[in-house]
């Protein structure tokens, strides 16, 4: 399984455009190698680098078609928004506290070996709950963003 942005290099910076300070799109992401086996795909984008105890959650997003190949900058559909730590459905851009250093986004990608079969609302806790027993194989991509 492996996953990238064509937005950031690994370990590389956001661009504005996709953070609060700019457009607040999310990036593409581009995925391949699915493991066989796969019935769907979920993505979680997490900062534990932000000053709260479990981090901050960006976005997460599940009932991905192992098809898929990726999701469009911007977002798209034929998937299932659950609830970012800003309280909303959808992706939030990143947003660390101004000088607070560098923080990391990590894009992890999941492949799983069964439905999640959960509609809109869950949050990144509920739902690596759910597919913590299901998870084939792992990958992600980590970007970079500091005010």
């Amino acid at each position: 399984l492996a996953v990238s942005s064509p937005a950031f290099e690994h370990g590389g910076a956001i661009p504005t455009k996709h953070t609060t300070e700019g457009a607040d799109v999310s990036p593409a992401l581009e995925w391949g190698n699915i493991p066989t086996g796969t019935r769907e795909l979920a993505l979680v984008c997490h900062d534990p680098d932000a000053p709260l105890t479990h981090g901050f959650t960006h976005w997460v997003v599940y009932g991905i078609s192992p098809d898929a190949g990726g999701i469009a900058e911007g977002g798209g559909s034929g998937y299932v928004q659950g609830v970012s730590d800003f309280g909303s459905d959808g992706y939030g851009g990143p947003a660390p506290p101004p000088g607070h250093g560098t923080h990391h986004y990590f894009f992890h990608l999941y492949a799983l070996d069964a439905e999640v079969g959960a509609g809109p609302g869950l949050t990144r806790e509920e739902l690596l709950e759910r597919i913590d027993a299901h998870i084939i194989e792992q990958a992600r991509v980590v970007g970079t963003f500091s005010r």
